[in-house]
């Protein structure tokens, strides 16, 4: 597991777990290249180090709450306007406990 305060952009494979201490307002967002539309929401995660943001796409809104601990595995982390994200993406894992 890393902590949240050593997450850097570029990181991948990352585990982490924390609490959820924020979430958003879903927004709809439409694919570069089909002719999709996604609902993503940005939470804001926390451990006893520091706090980031998420971003959660689809299905992932509805099973996360705040207050709930998640365990995020093979994770990524991007940055967007100067301030790092992590990412669940495709090949990663969210669990909530």
């Amino acid at each position: 597991m890393v902590d949240i305060k050593d997450l850097q952009d570029g990181m991948k494979r990352v585990s982490v777990e924390a609490k959820v201490v924020e979430k958003g307002d879903v927004r709809e967002v439409k694919s570069r290249y089909k002719d999709e539309t996604y609902r993503i929401v940005d939470a804001v995660v926390a451990d006893e180090t520091g706090s980031i943001k998420l971003t959660l796409w689809n299905e992932q809104i509805e099973q996360v709450n705040v207050g709930d601990n998640l365990k995020i595995e093979n994770g990524y982390v991007t940055s967007f306007k100067g301030e790092n994200q992590l990412n669940v993406g495709k090949f990663g894992k969210l669990s909530v406990s």
